[in-house]
């Protein structure tokens, strides 16, 4: 599986597909559904009567957050730092809610004309004025590592991005950021706040939708998995073992691990998101298998972790130990990393269906919805190309069962 040719998940995208703005309405997007190798067209609006009866869905319940501070020198130049990573503190919540100072991981863009002056943005706040100044500390990566400070000291540093940030659309998005994307690049039931990206399989779902589905009797649970930016990094190699994947810190309560034990539903990840972390889980009850004190920092999976051993164990084996665990460690929520790559060959442990939008060509979700359809992706995306669907984060959707 490493040896995957990436050229073989290639195929040719037109700009003018690339939604560059949402449906006005979330829920009257268009839905490709694949059941059974059968594909038709249809609207978002009836998921509810497309689903089975006995469906479990997982969504992510991940908030965006306004991760793009833009910042306007003297001599005219903008100098652009996207926070992808908290680093001090390392915690989402605990940085979020950090008051004074905090540091994160950035990418920086204009990077040469930042040289070892602090930046500054100025912005009048009620009868007060928000003074927000980065420094550049180090660099780690191909990013770099910043140090934020503000004034008044007494916000957090969520309430600043609030006030500073711009939403982080998507490169592909070829225009700057607008109030309508406060509200339609992010869930109607986003909760969370951590996320650089949207995961963009649930901005089709309404409080109406949301509302059918109840009433068919179809149960939701919650996870949450903070979207990185690397979630957009392209394969730039020919083969796929060459290609470094993004970590991503995820957690689910200890009701949605009973309900996954429980339940004799079929469980349908919203999202390729959703689909990472409840594949994760499993290779994460494998490593508590084999050792129960495992401690929380170990508490990870590897990138090719799941093609080292492929060793069947039940899945309601390894979500009774994972239970187990939470309740040895007197643990609420469960929480974990994963830099898991789900190619074509991935044997598929927890999900039984997937709802997602279209992906970019030669990318690591694309990847992932081929693992899931086999060689059908090529004409679930033919169909999508032909019949009028719009592709990327603002696009249109499928429901693959």
């Amino acid at each position: 599986m490493k040896n995957i040719e990436i050229e073989e998940y290639n195929y040719n995208l037109p700009e003018e597909r690339i939604a560059q703005y949402p449906v006005e309405k979330r829920d009257e997007s268009l839905l490709l559904l694949y059941n059974k190798g059968i594909i038709s067209k249809e609207r978002f609006k009836n998921i509810s009567s497309l689903l089975p009866q006995n469906s479990l869905l997982i969504f992510n319940n991940t908030k965006v957050i306004r991760a793009r501070l833009l910042f306007h020198k003297e001599s005219g130049a903008t100098i652009e730092v996207f926070c992808i990573e908290p680093l001090i503190p390392a915690s989402y919540d605990q940085n979020l809610s950090n008051t004074a100072s905090v540091e994160w991981k950035c990418i920086i863009g204009n990077l040469k004309k930042w040289k070892t002056e602090k930046l500054c943005i100025k912005i009048p706040i009620k009868i007060r004025e928000l003074k927000l100044t980065a420094n550049k500390i180090s660099p780690d990566g191909e990013a770099w590592r910043v140090k934020f400070t503000w004034d008044p000291p007494e916000l957090s540093f969520g309430e600043v991005l609030e006030i500073a940030g711009h939403m982080p659309l998507p490169p592909y998005i070829k225009r700057e950021d607008n109030k309508d994307d406060y509200s339609r690049y992010q869930t109607v039931y986003s909760a969370i706040e951590g996320s650089v990206a949207a995961p963009t399989a649930g901005l089709h779902f309404t409080e109406e939708v949301l509302e059918s589905i109840k009433n068919r009797g179809i149960k939701t649970e919650n996870i949450t998995l903070h979207v990185g930016a690397g979630t957009f990094k392209p394969i730039k190699s020919g083969r796929v073992e060459d290609h470094e994947m993004h970590t991503e810190h995820y957690s689910l309560s200890k009701s949605t691990l009973q309900r996954l034990l429980q339940s004799e539903s079929r469980t349908i990840a919203v999202g390729t998101t959703s689909a990472r972390s409840l594949e994760s889980l499993y290779w994460l009850g494998r490593k508590i298998l084999k050792n129960p004190m495992i401690t929380w920092e170990e508490l990870h999976t590897k990138q090719w972790e799941p093609y080292e051993n492929r060793e069947d164990i039940p899945k309601r084996e390894i979500l009774e130990i994972l239970l187990e665990y939470m309740e040895r460690n007197s643990l609420s929520h469960l929480s974990a990393t994963t830099k898991i790559m789900i190619v074509p060959g991935y044997k598929f442990r927890i999900i039984e269906g997937l709802i997602t939008n279209f992906h970019q060509p030669k990318s690591t979700l694309l990847l992932l919805l081929a693992a899931w359809t086999g060689p059908d992706w090529k004409k679930i995306y033919e169909f999508a190309l032909k019949n009028g669907f719009r592709f990327l984060s603002y696009g249109d959707s499928s429901l693959l069962i």
